[in-house]
Formats: structure tokens, sequence, C-alpha cells
């Protein structure tokens, strides 16, 4: 009991999280479950929002220690802001997804948190990256992170396909976060999802109680 308590304390706030982001024809949608766990075993809160919105049309999806998490967003959103005033335009999101590894890098002997960074903007369009633990940089058409990743890879891998509507991206993401949060004892809650368009940006928010039930098939 007393090692328990002892190893919370020292790992604290975890996300303990199912994150992701894939690109769509026009867009990109990023999702996460909403439930954060201390030390891996405590679920501390259901209700977190894990998709951070750095710029208009460039978000951020965190896993790990949501304390270095939120530290390194709200250090991003400032550089980027800034960024955005010296250019006179919007940031590019390998601009802000740069930002990310950057700080990730920087910092890596302390950090213990990794993200997703995907948006819209005119000279790429959709796009998305990931930024692991060390701070590593890649652009990919979809990634999955988190400990609920681990059990839907072998979904995304085959249901994946490129230049996908909105609509049937919106099922993809929805599936593949209902699966994890199904089999990942610390995924859970509600999912959150967020769609980025050359429109504008939109928030999907779909209950735990009306996600669909695979094992029940």
């Amino acid at each position: 009991m007393n090692t328990q308590i002892s190893d919370s304390r020292i790992k604290g706030v975890s996300t303990g999280t199912t994150i992701l982001a894939v690109k769509f024809n026009g867009g990109v949608i990023i999702g996460s479950d909403s439930r954060a766990s201390m030390g891996g075993s405590y679920v501390s809160s259901k209700t977190i929002n894990k998709l951070i919105q750095v710029h208009d049309r460039i978000f951020c999806c965190i896993a790990g220690s949501l304390a270095d998490a939120q530290a390194v967003t709200k250090m991003a959103k400032f550089q980027l802001s800034f960024h955005s005033i010296q250019m006179e335009s919007p940031p590019l999101v390998k601009a802000a997804a740069s930002v990310m590894k950057e700080l990730c890098y920087s910092n890596k002997e302390e950090l213990q948190a990794g993200f997703i960074t995907a948006g819209w903007d005119r000279k790429k369009g959709p796009q998305v990256y990931t930024v692991s633990l060390g701070g590593m940089l890649l652009n990919q058409p979809f990634t999955i992170g988190g400990s609920g990743s681990t059990y839907i890879y072998g979904y995304v891998d085959a249901k994946y396909k490129p230049d996908m509507s909105r609509e049937e991206c919106l099922q993809f993401a929805t599936n593949a976060l209902a699966l994890a949060i199904g089999r990942d004892n610390v995924s859970g809650g509600v999912v959150h999802l967020v769609v980025i368009t050359e429109d504008g940006v939109e928030h999907v928010v779909i209950p735990g109680d009306k996600l669909r039930k695979f094992h029940d098939e």
C-alpha cells in the first residue's frame, strides 16, 4: 500500500490516455478521451480536455505528465502568438510542431510528456505531426498515442484510408477511441474531437454512453 502511494506521488497526475489525429480530404481531426490518472491506477479526473488550441487552426493533444504538457503548451501558445504578430500572418502547422519539438528537446531530461500537433494552413493544408518524448518530430497522415493506443494499432492499420470524407474520418476516429476506452483501464470518460478545416474549427463531444460497444457484438 505504502509503495503504491509513494509511486503515485512521484509520478504525479498523468493523462493515462488515448490520443489521435487523422487527415481527411480537406481537413484534419484530432481527438482524445477525457480521463486523467495518478500513478497509472487511480483515476483523478474524468473530465480533462486534452485538446489544447495553440493557435486559430492548430491544436495539440497531450499524453504523459499533465503538468509538463500544460507548461509546454502554454509556452508554445505564447511563442506562436508572438511569431504571428512578427510575421503578420498565422503560423504554419509545421512551425507550431517545431516549437513543440524544440521545447521538448531542450528540456528532455525533465519532461515526461508527448504531443500530437495537427491543424490546417494555407501553404500545405491539413497536417499531422508527432512530437515524442525527447523531441523527435514526425509528419504522418495519421497517428495515435497514449496508453490506449497499444490496443488499436490493428484497427487503425486495417481501417485507415487516404482522402476519407469528413464523415468517414469522424467515424474512424470515434471507433478507434471507443475501442481503446473499452480495453484500457486508464482511458475513458467522453470523447473529444476537433475538426479543423479552411472554414474553421468545430468541437465535437461524444458522451461515453453513446460510444459503440464492440465487445457486445
